[in-house]
């Protein structure tokens, strides 16, 4: 048998090059105690970075997987972060190590808010897809999903003191929740268009919603509890009389809605920005309001403190008194009271506005003492600025404090290179040029250019060239950071550069139908008497269309160019004579290249397919589909016919040209992928995109196997057809408010098909010993036991029915409930009667009667007209009320010890601290006598 040809695989490295991704928020964080307002944390594709704003450097990094970050909120403690995803999952990191323990799955599409209840022991999201999940984070399990908006959530905000939830969505509807009854018992309807932010001020007394429109809209709410006992028999009657009126049914439902609160608009504030709401939010004591639009300025309020109302109104009052002085006196009153009205505007008023040197995409404020506030911009350009200002100032004005840019371009990177020696990478935007050191990934050089197009290391790697938009060939050396020349050397945009075999010059491709020869040549600066870099145009190929992609063979012997009109042209180079037509795609060749030993040349076309030419006689080998939208860039590795593309499908495929097989798909890129790069040795790839990521990959070791590449494939596409299947139908109920909060995951059915092996292992060993009594029985005498199943041996020897509740021990808490729904109802009744022995024996009483619970709901009728079980169920109701009153009991005396020992620790602390208050008021004073001495002997 011969052997077959290896391929090796590549993997990604690394992210870099972006800063803070735009599809997700910005959130100022602490670490290890550090001070407030020094990091920020931001979305950056599927992980998320802490920056420490005042070095400017990336501190950590929250390890994603897959999808892209869309939220971020940090706990009420500091010390975790909840990050949401474009698959609808939720992860809970640790900012101390950077590790993510709890994981929730709920959502089918993308998270679109998250946010913490005051004790961080909850969590609410909302998504794309309508529903508002709320979580317990300490028992790391789904509570309930929330249904009833229509569109998109975009808040949801825990009140702190009531077990309420407040939520707003792009339906135009804000919907208050009762959380004990998981019900909407409010929706206002105040807005005419898509509500896109919202915050609670006033000590949770007023809610302030911002929509499409320059309105702030204000609420005032008044909460009811108190006077619950006296409306709640009223609404009893309202509803039990079968013969009244519709106006009486009205005024029922009515006195239902507000018995916890009603809600009245307030006023509005005016916005200066005419367009919509972009975010919305407030600092942590919800004293200052922080709003923008889709421009870049940032509204910034303040809410006055109840004493400041009243002593502006005071002020206004003594006004009022003057000019009703000298107006008549029998308008005195009149006067009076319409002077004094308590308005809106003065209560929350204008602070300042930010100026911010792009469009806002989303904002953060943080309050610190001293009455100074924090704001943290993420811009739509890539950047992240920071600003502080005294709110306590008479006329505020915001001093920006930092502007994170070092570690990324403004705009999409349209050029990569890779220097000679595989250690520098050059990539080029629309304003900037920026050196990385591969190893390290920190920017050597950063330099301001034209919108480059294509790029190239001099040989020698001291100098770099740029083709640029407007037709201009920059060249820079990378030592000093300058531009050395600037060479008008088009009319039209520059879209290709290739330097020639014999690194003596390059030749330029352009938009004005020309391909242009040029030569390296040192020159005597003027200004310095040194010599530099330049180049000198030798000759010129006039063409009939645009050119797009030029390329010399290895051998230098020919030339090959791709046209608008769709073909691919070669000549000889020495001649400039036309030696071959390649013609077959249906769109442009955009990109294309030739193999080392120039037998090949591959040509990638915005028509998705790219075509394999063999360079002697320009015969089409074979035409591959390779993309599902234009093919960006091509590139042989080198000293192999194995060759990459990159396409606007958001994908890197890797093709072998001889065999005319696709080895391998690198996903990673969130957007379109413009451009890559391969290192002279092969070994690494990096890949700019239009999520403003930079991507490294390496070439490893392990080998590649097409036919196990195939099947994980198929296992992925299967993978993600079974996410978007409902949950099973739980028998009896309709569809209501309230739903389980879970969803149905490959995880979820692999942890039931778990539970469901354990319990035929269980029957199978219970068999297994019943025949082993039987036997026994029969020969009247012990005979040795049945040997145990491998699995409880390797287990340490476990008996069946404890091998069972491991299993489900093991099953995450957020699958848990979902693992149950999928599992089939015959298993359901040996569950049961597992589930009394291990009550009986106090093992995991939590767990099990969480199951129990939750099975004896979603399986209710069957197991009620079951007359089997109905002794188990008895059995279990007994067993199971005497158990968990011990595990109260016992908790209840815990609870107890530990208030014991916190009075005493506060008793302790309390002398302590009155010690060193006498202490330090004794130094202060011996201080006081020795300023004083001072100044009577220099008096």
């Amino acid at each position: 048998m011969g052997l077959t040809k290896q391929y090796l695989r590549y993997v990604p490295s690394a992210v870099f090059g972006v800063i803070g991704s735009q599809k997700a928020n910005i959130a100022y964080v602490t670490l290890r105690g550090g001070e407030k307002g020094r990091y920020v944390a931001a979305a950056a594709c599927e992980h998320v970075f802490i920056w420490d704003v005042r070095k400017g450097e990336k501190v950590l990094i929250l390890q994603g997987q897959k999808h892209e970050v869309t939220y971020l909120c940090p706990s009420p403690d500091g010390v975790h972060v909840a990050v949401g995803y474009e698959d609808g999952a939720v992860k809970i990191f640790n900012l101390m190590n950077g590790e993510s323990n709890v994981s929730f799955n709920g959502h089918k599409s993308a998270v679109s808010v998250i946010h913490y209840d005051s004790l961080g022991a909850r969590l609410v999201t909302g998504s794309k897809d309508t529903d508002v999940i709320v979580w317990d984070i300490i028992n790391e399990c789904g509570l309930y999903r929330l249904k009833g908006h229509k569109d998109l959530i975009t808040q949801a905000l825990f009140l702190k003191d009531k077990n309420l939830l407040v939520t707003s969505s792009k339906d135009s509807f804000v919907k208050w929740w009762d959380l004990d009854t998981q019900h909407c018992f409010k929706t206002m309807v105040g807005h005419r268009s898509e509500v896109w932010g919202m915050a609670l001020l006033n000590r949770e007394n007023r809610l302030l919603t911002g929509s499409a429109d320059s309105e702030l809209r204000a609420w005032d709410i008044n909460y009811l509890q108190e006077v619950k006992a006296e409306g709640e028999p009223e609404a009893k009657k309202g509803k039990s009389l079968l013969d009244e009126d519709d106006e009486e049914d009205n005024e029922a439902d009515e006195s239902l809605d507000e018995r916890i609160l009603s809600c009245k608009k307030a006023g509005s504030i005016l916005r200066e920005a005419r367009d919509r709401v972009v975010s919305l939010t407030t600092d942590t004591k919800a004293r200052v309001i922080a709003c923008h639009g889709n421009d870049s300025i940032l509204e910034l309020f303040t809410v006055l403190s109840e004493a400041e109302v009243q002593k502006k109104m005071t002020k206004k009052l003594k006004k009022a008194k003057k000019k009703a002085a000298k107006a008549q006196e029998d308008a005195d009153e009149d006067v009076e009271e319409q002077m004094v009205e308590r308005m809106l505007k003065d209560e929350i008023i204008r602070l300042t506005n930010i100026k911010a040197s792009s469009k806002i995409r989303w904002v953060d404020c943080l309050s610190c003492v001293g009455g100074e506030l924090k704001v943290a911009l993420l811009l739509q350009n890539n950047t992240i600025e920071t600003y502080s200002l005294k709110t306590s100032d008479k006329t505020p004005t915001a001093n920006k404090t930092a502007r994170l840019t070092l570690g990324g371009h403004r705009t999409d990177v349209r050029t990569l290179a890779f220097s000679s020696d595989n250690l520098a990478v050059l990539s080029a935007s629309g304003d900037t040029v920026k050196v990385w050191n591969r190893s390290t990934l920190q920017v050597i050089r950063t330099m301001a250019c034209e919108y480059a197009l294509c790029s190239l290391f001099v040989p020698g790697d001291r100098q770099i060239i740029l083709g640029t938009k407007s037709g201009k060939l920059q060249i820079f050396e990378l030592a000093s950071g300058s531009l050395l020349e600037t060479v008008d050397a088009h009319e039209g945009a520059v879209w290709s550069l290739c330097l020639a075999p014999d690194q003596r010059g390059i030749v330029t491709g352009s938009a004005d139908k020309t391909v242009k020869f040029w030569e390296f040549e040192l020159i005597k600066d003027q200004g310095t008497s040194q010599k530099r870099l330049t180049v000198k145009h030798t000759r010129t190929l006039q063409l009939e269309e645009d050119v797009l992609c030029v390329k010399f063979s290895p051998d230098h012997r020919l030339l090959a160019v791709s046209l608008l009109d769709c073909t691919v042209k070669i000549f000889y180079t020495d001649t400039l004579k036309f030696f071959l037509s390649l013609y077959g795609h249906k769109l442009p060749v955009l990109c294309l290249d030739i193999s080392h030993d120039n037998t090949l040349i591959a040509t990638g076309s915005a028509d998705r397919n790219v075509k394999i030419w063999g360079l002697d006689f320009g015969d089409c080998h074979r035409s591959m589909f390779a993309h599902d939208d234009s093919v960006m860039f091509l590139q042989f590795v080198p000293k192999t016919h194995l060759f990459f593309t990159a396409g606007k499908d958001k994908k890197i495929k890797q093709w072998d040209a001889d065999k005319f097989e696709h080895i391998q798909t690198l996903e990673g890129h969130h957007r379109e992928v413009w451009c890559l790069t391969i290192s002279p040795n092969g070994d690494h790839i990096v890949s700019s995109s239009h999520d403003k990521s930079l991507r490294l990959w390496e070439r490893t070791r392990e080998p590649i196997i097409l036919e196990e590449e195939r099947e994980m494939e198929r296992e992925a596409e299967f993978e993600e057809s079974m996410a978007k299947g409902d949950l099973p139908v739980v028998p009896g109920e309709t569809e209501g408010e309230a739903a389980p909060a879970g969803k149905k995951t490959v995880e979820t059915v692999k942890a039931a098909e778990r539970i469901m092996e354990a319990l035929e292992l269980f029957k199978e060993e219970a068999r297994k010993m019943e025949e082993h009594k039987y036997a026994c029985e029969r020969a009247g005498k012990e005979l040795p036991p049945p040997k145990p199943n491998p699995i409880l041996v390797a287990f340490g020897n476990v008996t069946p029915s404890r091998y069972v509740l491991d299993v489900i021990k093991k099953v995450r808490s957020s699958e848990l409930e979902v693992s149950l729904l999928v599992l089939p109802f015959p298993y359901v009744p040996e569950l049961l009667q597992l589930f009394n022995s291990y009550i009986q024996q106090g093992l995991e009483v939590e767990l099990v009667c969480r199951c129990l619970f939750f099975l004896l709901k979603i399986h209710f009728g069957q197991i009620s007209s079951n007359q089997m079980l109905l002794s188990v169920i008895d059995e279990l109701r007994t067993n199971t009320l005497s158990k968990v009153q011990e595990i109260r009991d016992v908790m209840g005396f815990n609870n107890a010890a530990l208030q014991y020992l916190q009075r005493e620790i506060e008793s302790k602390e309390d002398v302590m601290f009155f010690a060193e208050a006498t202490g330090q008021l004794k130094e202060k004073k011996k201080r006081r006598r020795k300023r004083e001495r001072a100044i009577l002997t220099v008096a």
